[in-house]
């Protein structure tokens, strides 16, 4: 097998010329092509006149040439195996991507992992995250954030990340989402993703396989307290005082677990401060940002909805970003707490609504919120509680058009652009919900992003606040070994823990967690 890189096509070539291409960019015939199959697919729309199709080929030839390189090995292979049950079985806590991977692995290796999930499973969760946006009814234990599949399920599905990926760990995520439903594409298209409702069902599936292979799920189970002795971990404690005896956790928590991220801190668990960020949601038509992105290309089938990524340094130091575009999505509730408001973005599959969204944030750092490591907690929440204010209660959240944010005056009716977010918007002005600085650097990006997409900045666009729960506010700080700096046998891991920052990080990050506890685990066999 050999693989061939950067070879571009017009967007609407046929199956031929795709063929015909392969065999020039290797220099063989037609013929000689046994078989090949698309590794990667994307697209190239700097000239919105002539967008191309960007492919990465792997194929199989009758012959050996010297274009291309060799195919690498794309297969994921376990670094450890149990001989026998361990003493203590480990203990994964948190059923976000990055727990589940953290589990399957293990489970893979034959290390039977206790998984741990403060909340309900997944459909359960669902109704309740339902009660939330339909009816204003927070359950603190079961939402956007808590429950199996973590923060994710409920977000636009992205699988992409920057990330170093030399070992292609994030082939094996791929390969067990879709044996678990997922849509094959997302083996080879760029940007791929998959979407709340696909979501759902794959994290059951992926559940189901995790405990036929020996693993132990309990949901309604928080993890209250920990047993630290002498550096080494030794229990967990639930809510409802139940001991566990482990020496081995994997602490995949998610950013919104204060409540154990400050458990930890009174257990002296090392963690610090760490950079976030903070703002708010904006909605445009998606039709336009098609427009703008794609050009006459606009609606076509192997382009979907459009996104977009800007960023600008603005004078008073700050960086604003766009942050988790979600096109052809909804603004959703995502607190967890009772009298706060949280924004967030969700796509289905389909990406078919009528509007983008996208946080629109500006990053902070821990000398904007001195006191303390838990010092940015407080921070979101008071901003959380801000917001909630100003939507008026019910969880409904203030929102203001960007016309007259960046004139300085309440908004008082919506314009073509329709909130998407449920329990509603309450116009308002927005400047008191978040911290002056941030409040000027983001009048002076708007203007900026404007010269990059026509109509970014359009009087009627939608801002709906707050977005605070970008990033963990605390890095759960780990050495090479993987294992926390001063605590042995606890695993800090994904986002929680201040490792990653999305489904398919967070899934490597489980990944490569699990295979530290798996040699430490088979060390002891």
């Amino acid at each position: 097998m050999r693989r061939l890189t950067g070879l571009r096509l017009k967007l609407d070539h046929s199956e031929a010329e795709l063929r015909e291409a392969i065999a020039a960019g290797f220099g063989v015939t037609e013929g000689e092509i046994v078989s090949y199959q698309v590794h990667r697919r994307a697209w190239d729309a700097r000239k919105k006149s002539e967008i191309t199709l960007v492919y990465t080929i792997d194929a199989e030839l009758a012959r050996e040439v010297s274009a291309g390189e060799p195919t690498p090995d794309m297969g994921y292979h376990p670094v450890a195996r149990a001989v026998k049950a361990p003493p203590q079985r480990p203990v994964v806590i948190g059923t976000g991507p990055c727990g589940i991977f953290a589990a399957l692995i293990l489970a893979e290796m034959g290390f039977c992992p206790l998984v741990l999930e403060r909340g309900k499973i997944v459909r359960e969760r669902t109704k309740d995250t339902w009660g939330l946006w339909r009816r204003g009814e927070l359950n603190p234990e079961s939402n956007v954030q808590f429950g199996e599949g973590g923060a994710g399920t409920f977000s636009d599905g992205k699988l992409y990340s920057q990330i170093r990926d030399p070992r292609n760990l994030s082939r094996k995520v791929f390969t067990e989402f879709v044996e678990a439903g997922a849509p094959e594409e997302i083996l080879y298209i760029a940007k791929p993703h998959i979407g709340t409702f696909r979501l759902v069902s794959m994290v059951e599936q992926m559940r189901a396989k995790i405990e036929a292979l020996g693993g132990e799920y309990r949901f309604g189970t928080r993890v209250a307290d920990f047993d630290i002795r002498d550096g080494q971990m030794r229990a967990v404690i639930t809510a409802e005082g139940e001991r566990i005896e482990t020496d081995h956790v994997v602490l995949a928590i998610g950013h919104s677990s204060r409540d154990t991220f400050a458990a930890l801190h009174e257990r002296g668990v090392f963690m610090e401060a760490k950079p976030f960020a903070v703002g708010f949601r904006i909605e445009h038509p998606q039709s336009m940002i098609d427009a703008q992105r794609f050009g006459q290309y606009a609606g076509h089938k192997l382009l979907g909805a459009a996104d977009y990524k800007l960023v600008h340094h603005a004078r008073n130091g700050r960086a604003v970003y766009s942050f988790c575009m979600c096109p052809g999505g909804t603004v959703v509730a995502a607190t967890s707490e009772a009298g706060r408001v949280v924004t967030n973005g969700m796509s289905q599959y389909s990406r078919a609504e009528r509007n983008a969204n996208s946080g629109l944030v500006v990053g902070i750092t821990p000398g904007d919120y001195p006191g303390g490591v838990l010092a940015g907690v407080e921070f979101q929440r008071r901003l959380e509680s801000l917001a909630f204010e100003a939507g008026g209660g019910g969880y409904r959240a203030p929102g203001q058009l960007v016309g007259d944010f960046l004139a300085g005056r309440p908004s008082t009716a919506f314009g073509e652009v329709v909130p998407s977010y449920k329990p509603g918007v309450h116009l308002t002005d927005l400047a008191g919900c978040l911290p002056a600085y941030a409040i000027e650097a983001m009048r002076e990006a708007l203007p900026a992003f404007e010269r990059q997409i026509k109509g970014y900045a359009r009087p009627d666009a939608l801002l709906t606040g707050v977005e605070t729960r970008t990033s963990s506010p605390v890095r759960i700080t780990r050495g090479g070994d993987f294992c926390s700096l001063n605590v042995r046998g606890l695993y800090p891991a994904g986002e929680g823990a201040g490792y990653a920052g999305g489904i398919l990080s967070a899934g490597i990050d489980g990944i490569k967690v699990a295979e530290a506890v798996g040699l430490s685990l088979a060390g002891e066999n």
